[in-house]
């Protein structure tokens, strides 16, 4: 997804169940963003949420694949995916992710399920990152409606050979099932999503929730 959103989380809830995890790698595991998460998800959900600093639990494996959903924060993509590989979470999320679990998340959680993402990682500049966890083919880009630079970089990415894929706006979700995109939710009006490819982007409606 291209930002967080309370409808987004809600449309979590309905597609996977209660046990949502929270992981906050990319943000650093910032007390905000738990604090957030645990204020969003009280009541309704049976919440968690898994820290690396300065270790992860010793059951990490078998909590994740207890979950219902993982739900990975925004911030820097790059870290987080250095972190997680180097504690062997990267395997982790591979076989919750074929087991059935929902993974999910906004702008670093969101590209960091592809094969290459557009990201601001090494610095204010947007670079095309090919290192994903690659769980889906081709590349992603958030934010496409509120940052001026993510359209022309990301276009100019896949016209030069970047893998082509998917730009959401804030407040658009990608939903897909397996490797396929089932549907674009949109937690806005206006909120869309593309396809892009070199010299091409189709725009693709989504369903408001």
């Amino acid at each position: 997804m291209g930002g967080q959103s309370p409808a987004f989380e809600d449309a979590v809830l309905e597609l996977a169940g209660p046990r949502v995890c929270f992981v906050p790698t990319a943000s650093r595991d910032e007390d905000s963003q738990l604090v957030r998460f645990y204020e969003s998800f009280a009541g309704r959900a049976e919440a968690s949420h898994i820290s690396f600093n300065p270790w992860p639990r010793d059951d990490v494996r078998e909590h994740v694949l207890g979950q219902d959903a993982v739900y990975v924060s925004g911030g820097n993509t790059a870290n987080a995916l250095a972190v997680w590989r180097a504690h062997g979470f990267d395997a982790v999320l591979r076989e919750a992710w074929e087991r059935g679990v929902l993974l999910c998340g906004w702008s670093a959680g969101m590209i960091c399920w592809f094969e290459a993402g557009v990201t601001d990682s090494f610095g204010p500049q947007l670079e095309g990152m090919r290192d994903g966890l690659g769980f889906l083919p081709g590349s992603a880009c958030p934010h496409y409606d509120v940052d001026e630079l993510r359209r022309p970089v990301y276009r100019s990415l896949v016209g030069d050979g970047f893998p082509g894929g998917y730009a959401a706006d804030d407040g658009a979700a990608l939903h897909f099932v397996g490797t396929e995109l089932r549907e674009v939710i949109g937690a806005r009006a206006g909120a869309a999503a593309y396809r892009v490819e070199a010299g091409s982007e189709t725009p693709i409606a989504a369903r408001l929730v």
